[in-house]
């Protein structure tokens, strides 16, 4: 039976006192799948959108362990945590501190962009959480300044992204110098492909397979919208309209390429808006500049692209924008989980040029609901909505090559067949009768 209350989960109280202060009682569809075979040591593959109480299924049954299992003295970290970015290392950590509050464990970061001896207090011994970015952590490893022989539980956060951004070689390494744990727990956004497949077989033992999406329980707190536009400056009338509007408290507007980034901010900012911007390749304490802007109140509205934009977790998001659309159903849905975060509500809408509607389409099925369409009296499009393309129903000329491609294909398959007829002509055959073959000895 799946768990309604965190009491009903056998955590510690001091767990449970932590996350009454923090005014969570009920878990997650991912908290309630993945927390109880993570308690049992199991290996955990676990699949869960952003926004979704992936980071607490993860780090409740890792204090768990911590508390039912201490250690006479103090000693090198026993769980460690591996995440793409430095900005999602620092999140988990304070988010680990958080759960620990009521607790006498440490927890420690690893990253990149900080000076080599700010990470003196991981070697002094007497850490038992280390959440770390695999580059930095692999220094230290090949410098022997960090002792993997003591992790018991090793948690690879965001693996999809990890694997996409090229680490798949730097974890194995990793994995291999952990290879005395006793379990290992493996979340990403998405279980599909064969490359997150091939690396989970390689890296978990047995593992518990947990796909919480949430397509419907989750996704219901977040209203989600279209709005047309004929072109870019309509889009951009709109999305300022938008942005004025008082219930945007707190919002991310997505772009695709970095270029737009600037040239969008720039336009935002003559129109009275306050923004900040993340793009790629930024230096660090620009990025963490950019972000407090928005935390602290300064702007209440960031610019990022996808790539830009990969780890950050910023809480009280009252609406998410796609000025650009994403290039696929699964980042839509990632997007939108910036929103609607902790069982709050929240709102994601989305401007929509004519080329955008055929993915508009596919968006809708990926989630299994439609988008809803929203209209602002003064900013109507002009031009008519492509109704073919919505209803996903293919042109003349798309039905004209599909039939000329299926004859194709069916002429080429009875090549193939004159040809296995007779590619054989001129050789002897064994006789299929018995018999046959007698008289043909014989004579």
């Amino acid at each position: 039976m799946t768990a309604t209350t965190f009491s009903e989960l056998e955590l510690d109280e001091s767990l449970l006192k932590a996350l009454q202060d923090k005014g969570f009682t009920r878990p997650t569809a991912i908290q309630a799948a993945a927390i109880p075979p993570a308690l049992e040591g199991r290996d955990v593959l676990g699949s869960a959108p952003t926004g979704t109480g992936k980071t607490a299924a993860y780090l409740l049954p890792a204090l768990q362990h911590l508390l039912d299992f201490p250690r006479k003295k103090s000693g090198p970290p026993r769980i460690l945590i591996l995440t793409p970015t430095r900005e999602l290392a620092m999140q988990v950590a304070d988010h680990a501190r958080e759960l620990a509050a009521h607790t006498h464990l440490d927890i420690a970061t690893i990253t990149g962009g900080v000076a080599y001896m700010n990470h003196a207090e991981v070697f002094s011994e007497n850490q038992d959480i280390v959440v770390a970015t695999t580059g930095r952590l692999l220094q230290y490893i090949k410098e022997e300044n960090f002792d993997c022989h003591a992790v018991e539980t090793l948690i690879l956060d965001e693996a999809d992204r990890m694997l996409d951004m090229g680490f798949a070689q730097d974890i194995e390494h990793i994995a291999g110098e952990t290879r005395w744990r006793k379990q290992t727990l493996l979340f990403s956004a998405t279980l599909e492909g064969e490359a997150i497949q091939d690396f989970s077989r390689r890296l978990l033992n047995e593992p518990i397979e947990i796909d919480a999406d949430p397509a419907r329980s989750e996704r219901k707190k977040i209203n989600q919208w279209y709005y047309r536009a004929d072109d870019l400056k309509h889009k951009t009338a709109l999305l300022i309209h938008l942005l004025k509007q008082p219930e945007v408290t707190r919002a991310i507007v997505f772009v695709r390429k970095r270029e737009r980034v600037h040239e969008l901010c720039q336009w935002l900012r003559e129109a009275g808006v306050n923004t900040s911007y993340l793009e790629g390749e930024m230096v660090q304490a620009k990025r963490n500049e950019a972000l407090k802007r928005l935390v602290d109140g300064r702007v209440n509205v960031l610019v990022a692209t996808d790539v830009a934009s990969r780890g950050i977790d910023i809480q009280d998001v009252s609406h998410v924008f796609n000025f650009d659309m994403p290039r696929t159903a699964d980042i839509y849905l990632h997007r939108i989980g910036r929103t609607a975060r902790a069982g709050r509500k929240g709102t994601a809408l989305s401007l929509v040029e004519a080329h955008d509607h055929l993915l508009l389409g596919k968006i809708s099925r990926y989630i299994e609901e439609p988008l809803k369409s929203r209209t602002v009296d003064t900013l109507r499009p002009g031009t008519r909505v492509p109704s073919v393309k919505l209803k996903g129903k293919p042109s003349k000329k798309a039905q004209a090559k599909r039939k000329e491609k299926k004859e194709s294909e069916v002429a080429k398959k009875r090549i193939k067949l004159r040809h296995r007829i007779t590619k054989n002509v001129g050789k002897r055959r064994k006789p299929s009768d018995p018999a046959i073959g007698c008289d043909a000895e014989q004579s």
